[in-house]
């Protein structure tokens, strides 16, 4: 469920779009209980802005994942390089094997099923 709220808030169903990390963050509040300043502070990650030019969508489950099961991030690191076939924005971009709201999609799956 939250897969798809997070698909909603990247496409604006609910009259106001969030970029890629915000949409992810959002989608996760109540679960994790991630506060709106740290959804707006995550403004500016989306685009490839995320630190190290990451995907904003892989970089919020990333730092979820950091701050309540470690463990589960170089498995989310595998997931994502299989589905988007990088992790940095330019490069997920370039080659085209999965969009922007895919990547919304994709790590908000393995935070849903794996957090």
């Amino acid at each position: 469920m939250s897969a798809i709220k997070a698909k909603n808030n990247y496409i604006g169903v609910n009259g106001s779009r969030m970029n890629c990390a915000q949409a992810v963050l959002s989608a996760f509040k109540e679960k994790y209980n991630i506060q709106d300043d740290l959804v707006e502070r995550f403004r500016n990650y989306g685009g490839g802005r995320a630190p190290d030019g990451l995907c904003g969508a892989y970089y919020a489950v990333k730092y979820i994942l950091s701050n309540y099961d470690k463990e589960r991030v170089a498995e989310l690191e595998k997931y994502f390089l299989e589905n988007a076939g990088a992790l940095q924005c330019s490069n997920i971009r370039g080659l085209k094997k999965l969009s922007c709201v895919g990547c919304v999609e994709k790590s908000s799956e393995f935070l849903e099923k794996h957090g």
